[in-house]
């Protein structure tokens, strides 16, 4: 898969549980991904954060995925979220997730470890030479992981692993964005990974988003990016700026649970996720509820 092939609005697809949370809600998932497909969605991210992977065992992991695959149909592509603090089990996940229908993974850099500059740059050397080259994304979010991908890092990275074809920024710097876009544009495909700064990223180059909110309104992050990247830049902006709230409201708690709360107010799937997050407070729910309504009736 060419870089070139990464544009557009990819969904981080949520997993939705059942009351007891226990098991994978199968029948919500599998209308989740049905509407993502319907609404235009330009790919999908399972098994990525908002996904909880950190809670799903390595067999809901792979069922996940194959179901995925199963329901796209090959209509989009599908990159699983398969990264960890541990190379060896990176590896093995993400080899997994190819052999259960993925067309490439993501991996997110490794956490709580805190390595240097040089153990990040090896890590992904690893992983991706042992994946004979299928399509890695890699994702870049300081807030959560606690280390940094720098740009210069990033650089060496695609001087020797060529099947690096994206990065999920979710850095939040702007500038990180505009210094790798400046030097390597040509060489990797750059999504933005927070919602609220798809718009800004995309003006300096980026190609599209692998977003929170497009669960809830795949069609309307489409066209956003649509708009974008045919350039009618005030058609963009107009509808970039009226989801605004609605992505802020996403990150009133910490990703999925606001989500997840806008999905079962919906009635699309219960709003429970797995310890140690918590379901969505009164008032994370109120506002998210506040944003759709004041979004849907503007």
């Amino acid at each position: 898969m060419a870089a070139a092939s990464l544009s557009g609005a990819f969904t981080a697809v949520v997993t939705p549980f059942t009351d007891d949370l226990s098991e994978i809600d199968w029948p919500a998932f599998e209308r989740l991904v049905d509407a993502q497909l319907a609404g235009g969605i330009s790919g999908l991210v399972p098994c990525g954060t908002t996904g909880e992977s950190p809670t799903l065992t390595d067999a809901e992991q792979r069922e996940l995925v194959k179901r995925t695959a199963a329901l796209a149909k090959g209509k989009v592509p599908i990159f699983a979220g398969t990264g960890s603090n541990n190379t060896k089990k990176t590896i093995d996940a993400s080899k997994a997730a190819l052999e259960a229908g993925a067309d490439g993974v993501m991996i997110v850099m490794p956490y709580y470890n805190k390595p240097s500059q040089d153990g990040l740059i090896r890590h992904i050397q690893t992983v991706t030479k042992e994946l004979g080259g299928a399509p890695v994304i890699l994702y870049n979010i300081p807030g959560r992981t606690g280390i940094e991908l720098t740009v210069e890092s990033t650089l060496k990275v695609l001087d020797s692993s060529p099947n690096v074809v994206g990065i999920k920024d979710a850095t939040g710097n702007v500038m990180w964005c505009q210094e790798l876009l400046r030097r390597a544009a040509s060489r990797v495909t750059l999504l933005s990974g927070d919602d609220p700064l798809t718009l800004p990223m995309m003006v300096v180059g980026a190609k599209g988003v692998i977003s929170v909110t497009s669960n809830l309104l795949p069609r309307e992050v489409s066209e956003v990016c649509a708009d974008a990247l045919a350039g009618r830049w005030d058609d963009a902006k107009k509808k970039h700026l009226a989801l605004l709230p609605v992505h802020r409201a996403m990150f009133v708690e910490p990703n999925p649970q606001p989500v997840k709360a806008a999905l079962a107010l919906e009635g699309r799937m219960k709003p429970g996720v797995r310890l140690p997050l918590v379901e969505a407070s009164a008032g994370c729910r109120e506002a998210v509820s506040r944003a759709l309504e004041e979004y849907r009736k503007r």
